[in-house]
């Protein structure tokens, strides 16, 4: 409904009634599309429809009085009779209307229409208890209010502020994908804000507030949090200036990239702020803390990637790349080299423009560096010249640490100086294999 209002179209269709589930069964299978049912417990069955030439996925639930008990993480379910009862158990008044399809009928008892056309976010019941019935909301709080720009009531503020505590009780995969959720909206910089204001975000990712780091009267380090969410808007920017969805690991990235400043200050010399290894400090936070999440594996070995490696442009400075610099930075970015091209031009924000203008057309000769080599070489699956089979048959050895050396060996050599042909590459394995066993 609240996206019927706001003009936006959608083929997915929810319908609430006060049939139970068995009902609402039966009916629907009496149309012949697929079903499914995975949601029974929650009294809601689903199936899909073709008319006037579209696919319509259709969810039809069984009204709802649910709430959570103290201590629990999951809701205790219970069926309603009324569409009024319904409503009134849903999060914020924007998602609690409907429309009556037989009495072709309005319904908004809680006034989610003004406050969708006044950009208001408010509960139907007190936000206290709407957020202890399900604490989850206080993190829909924050995506609605990104998502649908929607200015929190000052309760709904209120009271994630004081009942952060109540989210323990919610599963970690529940919160994982409210937070996932929020990211992949087009602007999420205000949600986020939100849940750290509030200090909701300290109980599920407590190294985000932390990177608001205090700022020294001199003002040698820039606010770590701000750059943080500016890094983020321009990441996501540059997402879709590159034609490409929505990437929850990049924007996991981009937003924590700078996650072991925190623990890496150190205060110099002469005033000066140091966050020295904060990459590789930032790399194993991460991976600690979205194992937390119960975010995938293949997600967090990404991120935890990207965020290893987002200084590794840096570290050649001014110099001019050499190609076996360019080699070795595409084999370590593997899979994630275009992931990393994104969160290392968006980690410049600086206001200095002529600063801005040379990082901007250093790593775009490095982007144009890697093209040219990749025209020449396979440089997104950088290998030996020579594979295993060929260094035992030549060097007349068996399957051990010395076939392991020499690939390393041969590895080495191929991205120093690129491809060799067989004969140049067995000379330098003999040659190298010949100097190891006299040492």
């Amino acid at each position: 409904m609240r996206d019927a209002c706001l003009g936006l179209t959608s083929h997915d269709l929810d319908f609430t009634t006060s049939a139970r589930p068995e009902e609402i069964e039966r009916i629907l299978r009496g149309l012949g599309g697929p079903m499914w049912d995975m949601g029974r417990e929650f009294g809601t069955i689903g199936t899909m429809l073709q008319a006037a030439g579209q696919s319509w996925q259709i969810e039809v639930t069984t009204f709802r009085a649910d709430s959570y008990d103290a201590d629990s993480r999951k809701p205790q379910v219970r069926f309603g009779d009324t569409i009024e009862g319904d409503l009134v158990r849903r999060d914020f008044t924007v998602n609690a209307m409907a429309i009556d399809l037989i009495n072709r009928r309005f319904i908004d008892p809680h006034q989610g229409l003004r406050d969708l056309a006044a950009k208001r976010l408010r509960t139907p019941g007190t936000a206290e208890q709407s957020f202890s019935d399900d604490p989850l909301r206080m993190l829909r709080a924050a995506r609605f209010a990104a998502r649908l720009t929607l200015r929190p009531d000052p309760d709904v503020v209120r009271a994630m502020m004081a009942m952060g505590d109540r989210l323990a009780i919610v599963s970690a995969e529940r919160i994982r994908d409210e937070f996932s959720k929020l990211l992949l909206t087009n602007a999420p910089r205000t949600g986020l804000d939100l849940l750290v204001r509030t200090r909701l975000a300290d109980q599920f990712i407590p190294e985000l507030g932390a990177l608001r780091l205090e700022i020294d009267e001199h003002h040698r380090h820039k606010d770590v949090y701000q750059h943080s969410l500016t890094v983020l808007d321009q990441a996501i920017g540059l997402e879709k200036a590159r034609h490409h969805e929505p990437d929850l690991v990049l924007r996991l990235a981009a937003l924590l990239h700078d996650i072991g400043k925190p623990k890496t200050r150190r205060f110099e010399p002469g005033g000066k702020v140091s966050f020295h290894h904060h990459d590789v400090v930032g790399a194993k936070i991460v991976r600690k803390r979205l194992t937390a999440l119960k975010y995938p594996n293949d997600v967090i070995d990404s991120v935890s990637q990207l965020i290893e490696l987002h200084l590794r442009f840096h570290g050649y400075g001014d110099a001019e790349w050499t190609d076996s610099a360019v080699r070795r930075y595409v084999r370590d970015a593997g899979p994630e080299l275009e992931r990393l091209h994104i969160l290392t031009r968006s980690d410049c924000t600086t206001r200095n423009a002529a600063k801005a203008t040379r990082l901007r057309r250093a790593y775009d000769e490095l982007e144009w560096r890697i093209d040219e080599l990749a025209a020449q070489e396979e440089l997104d699956s950088i290998r030996p010249d020579l594979d295993g089979h060929q260094i035992m048959e030549i060097l007349g050895i068996k399957p051990g640490r010395d076939v392991g050396a020499a690939y390393n060996f041969l590895l080495e050599r191929r991205l120093d100086r690129g491809p060799a042909s067989e004969d140049e590459a067995k000379a330098e394995l003999l040659q190298w294999w010949e100097q190891r066993q006299a040492g």
